[in-house]
């Protein structure tokens, strides 16, 4: 199928209006709607965001991709719209992206479509495309522009077929060899990109490549025995599981997908470089993480480990925290049928929310943590030894523990039992695997590790309980100043995972310090290119309406780009903020009681201190504005002039 059958005119928007991010977005799921193709735009629109929230699909160059497979689509379609101004798109190298290419694809899309996109894909990747797209004046130029890439694109996917059993095209056997897996959550959009960098580059560098791509249609031009004998190196560039344990013994280099799109030429060099420490293969899980790679030490492989048990958790964790916060709205005691306030349906949301999804937490922490060790053959014991961990009182370190004890464990059994008559292979997974796995490590929890965990849980909670005046206001001040330090990395969730359990446990104070700190740092950048105005350019102001919709929503994620684009003075002055924050709301006690929702879980679970913890928010902000507008430096000539071309 050609690109332009499903970019057509009708799908064209040409020059944009739109002066941020969600603008974008708007105009080009209206563009979609009106051509006919969503049946429900609202679906569509959301599916966009959730799929911006992970992570953006501004992938550098000057273009972003936004994407999604779900039901709203009536026909696959692809949307184009350009800004010769350029917009703030958080993309990966910080720079504004010029071209938006929307891809809407069917829950069930046909794999024609996606080779189609994932065609797409590859073709932004030439420096020459992006020019001529960007200079186009006229629907029919762009579709011109694409087809001539479409045609030259079919082209290099005829010559691939040429290679040999090696992998490596006829006759170029001594030049370097080295393989590649690239893959992300969506499959549609970043796989085929990391894809196209990596063999652009390589050809740049005189490399060959052969790269296998796990998309949503499937693994394609998969790697070979052969292939990996014969290769010097391999680069995993996935955000999702792949089978690595074929490479076991190689030179492997693993990095996220966006890398492969941003250094492709580090990577290779990488995966060329014979005297890195070869790779371990774990068993049969396909676990990317359980190598000896030496980008993945110890600590970074169990905060992965945890982490992976973290993000599988926290849905639960806001879907219950939200739902709790509108109990309180409807009454502190609505839910409780002895109490005079009492609401009937207050008590339903109150079972949906406490008693169940915040019930699964822990389990599912476990469960997701074992996973990610032993993969699915570790699943059942993490979900046991989570249940175990509750009921034995011993919390989230009893639940983290569990965790850790049923992957690895797993993990044994599965070494062990690794060579049994192949008559008996199909036992493994459906009997030996869950009945040992399960039993071992709820004896475990039950006599070894509960009793010690639900120890240190209880003198954790007493301690904590037990604070109050000046103490209080040193957990707000360390806590509020953790969930700013890198904004969604490893200090930030660690404040979280903390305050959370403390939350389950029934303890609002490190919540009320999370979330305060949490909202400050996109808020305070939002106020300082308010009050220091001249010293931020025009894309970057033109963040600040997220900015501040992201901080009182309690997204911390906001102020990444600016971090990352200036950490020496983002991080500091956003950390004191945030800590004054969390301090001065834990000093007024204030006792937000839902994990998640920014103000207006506030309102909703402390209306009695809404006013103090709101100051607490102003407080915070305005310190970290303004010591960040008065540490930053003036704008460069270059800058100013960028951005009073943009204002014209």
């Amino acid at each position: 199928m050609r690109i332009t059958e499903l970019l057509t005119k009708d799908t064209i928007a040409m020059e944009l209006s739109a002066s941020d991010k969600d603008g974008v977005i708007n105009e080009l799921v209206d563009q979609l709607d009106q051509a006919g193709k969503l049946n429900d735009k609202a679906a569509y629109q959301q599916a966009i965001f959730d799929r911006e929230a992970q992570s953006t699909t501004g992938i550098g160059e000057g273009i972003a991709i936004p994407h999604a497979k779900v039901e709203a689509v009536e026909q696959p379609a692809i949307a184009f719209g350009k800004s010769q101004a350029g917009v703030d798109y958080q993309s990966l190298d910080m720079q504004p992206a010029h071209l938006f290419f929307m891809i809407a694809a069917p829950a069930g899309g046909a794999q024609t479509h996606l080779d189609a996109l994932a065609k797409l894909s590859g073709i932004l990747m030439d420096d020459q495309v992006r020019a001529e797209l960007l200079a186009a004046n006229s629907p029919e130029e762009v579709l011109s522009i694409i087809n001539k890439a479409d045609d030259e694109a079919t082209d290099e996917e005829t010559d691939e077929v040429a290679e040999d059993a090696s992998g490596a095209p006829a006759g170029e056997e001594e030049k370097p060899y080295i393989l590649a897996v690239t893959a992300c959550p969506t499959g549609i959009a970043h796989t085929y990109m990391a894809r196209d960098a990596l063999k652009k580059q390589a050809g740049k560098m005189d490399v060959n490549i052969k790269v296998e791509t796990n998309g949503s249609g499937g693994v394609k031009n998969r790697l070979t025995r052969e292939d990996i004998e014969k290769a010097t190196g391999i680069i995993v560039a996935a955000d999702v599981h792949v089978e690595t344990d074929r490479f076991d013994g190689k030179n492997v280099v693993e990095v996220p997908v966006a890398d492969a799109i941003k250094r492709p030429e580090e990577l290779i060099n990488m995966a060329q470089d014979t005297s890195r420490q070869p790779f371990v293969a774990r068993g049969d899980s396909k676990n990317t993480s359980g190598g000896t790679n030496e980008k993945q030490g110890v600590g970074k492989t169990i905060y992965k480990h945890l982490m992976n048990g973290v993000s599988n958790m926290l849905p639960l964790v806001i879907a219950g925290g939200i739902l709790m916060a509108i109990v309180f709205l409807m009454g502190t005691n609505s839910f409780d049928p002895k109490s005079k306030e009492y609401i009937p349906f207050a008590e339903q949301l109150w079972n949906i929310g406490k008693n169940s999804a915040f019930a699964l937490i822990i389990p599912i922490l476990s469960g997701y943590i074992a996973r990610s060790i032993a993969d699915k053959p570790g699943f059942a014991a993490g979900l046991v030894g989570g249940m175990l961990a509750v009921s034995g009182d011993s919390g989230f370190i009893g639940g983290i523990i569990a965790g850790f004890l049923a992957g690895y464990l797993t993990e044994g059994i599965k070494k062990l039992f690794s060579r049994i008559p192949q008559a008996l292979e199909g036992l493994k997974p459906t009997l030996i695997y869950p009945i040992l796995s399960v039993t071992i490590t709820g004896l475990a929890l039950i006599y070894v590790v509960n009793p010690p965990a639900a120890w240190l849980n209880h003198l954790l909670l007493h301690g904590l309980n037990s604070l109050s005046g000046a103490n209080a206001m040193i957990l707000g001040l360390v806590v509020g100043a953790m969930m700013a330090i890198d904004m969604g990395g490893p200090f930030n969730k660690a404040a979280y995972v903390f305050a959370t359990a403390a939350l389950i446990e029934g303890n609002t104070a490190p919540i009320t310090a999370a979330m305060v700190g949490g909202m400050v740092p996109p808020i305070a950048l939002a106020t300082a290119m308010l009050i220091f105005r001249k010293k931020f350019t025009k894309a970057q102001r033109g963040s600040i309406v997220p900015n501040y919709v992201m901080g009182f929503s309690f997204i911390t994620e906001g102020a990444i780009p600016f971090a990352a684009a200036d950490p020496i003075r983002v991080i500091p002055s956003m950390m004191i903020g945030s800590g004054i924050g969390g301090a001065i709301a834990l000093g007024l006690g204030s006792a937000i009681r839902a994990p998640h929702g920014g103000i207006f879980v506030v309102f909703g679970t402390d209306f009695s201190h809404s006013l103090q913890t709101l100051l607490a928010i102003v407080v915070g902000a305005l310190v970290s504005a303004i010591i960040y507008g008065i540490i930053k430096p003036k704008l460069s000539e270059d800058e100013v002039q960028a951005s009073q071309a943009m204002d014209e």
